[in-house]
């Protein structure tokens, strides 16, 4: 059995990653969504395991000192971090794991796992991001305008990645991504044991 990919999927606000990783899941069986680690509280139904790993501020400074997490980060007052033994595990069964997380994480679990797969996902330009983060009117005029100046910084960052995915419209957004990971399962370093046998060596 070939280990499975750790697909990294970043994007700006707005971009529309989590519609399209749906999209995306729901054509591929064998992935699985990485389950963070954080020290917020559970909200509602949340479950253990499923939503996320929780543990207490003295339980997550635990597992830095440990080295096991391959990215980590603070978000409002908490911390979030993808547990590297979790995410190894996945892979070892033969699960594509996918991890939904900002440039900044990416690049963390790039020095990490050089075989990673970084995919950025944006929209076709400034002016249809912005658009689309003023169309959810779910913000304040200050807090938009935070937020868009974040995203526009964000897509500077593209250049960081392997493959750009623009999203236009979400069915063509997704089989982009469905062909990505199709290709990169089918690279000859990834295929080792199959060569193997293929040249009949021992």
């Amino acid at each position: 059995m070939n280990k499975g990919l750790l697909i990294i999927v970043s994007g700006p606000s707005g971009a529309g990653k989590g519609t399209v990783l749906k999209e995306v899941f729901d054509e591929i069986e064998s992935l699985r969504y990485s389950v963070s680690v954080t020290t917020r509280k559970p909200r509602e139904g949340e479950k253990e395991g499923e939503s996320y790993f929780f543990k207490s501020l003295e339980e997550f400074e635990d597992m830095i000192e440990r080295d096991e997490f391959l990215e980590y980060q603070p978000v409002f007052g908490n911390y979030y971090g993808t547990p590297k033994e979790y995410v190894e595990r996945l892979r070892t069964a033969g699960y594509d794991v996918v991890l939904e997380i900002d440039v900044k994480g990416a690049m963390s679990v790039k020095e990490r796992v050089s075989d990673a797969v970084l995919i950025f996902l944006t929209p076709e330009s400034k002016e249809i991001l912005r658009s689309r983060l003023i169309n959810r009117k779910t913000e304040s005029a200050a807090e938009l305008e935070k937020r868009v100046g974040e995203s526009i910084r964000e897509l500077e960052t593209v250049e960081k990645y392997e493959y750009v995915v623009v999203n236009d419209t979400i069915e063509r957004c997704a089989d982009d991504i469905i062909a990505i990971i199709n290709a990169e399962k089918r690279k000859v370093g990834r295929n080792a044991e199959f060569i193997n046998r293929l040249l009949e060596r021992r």
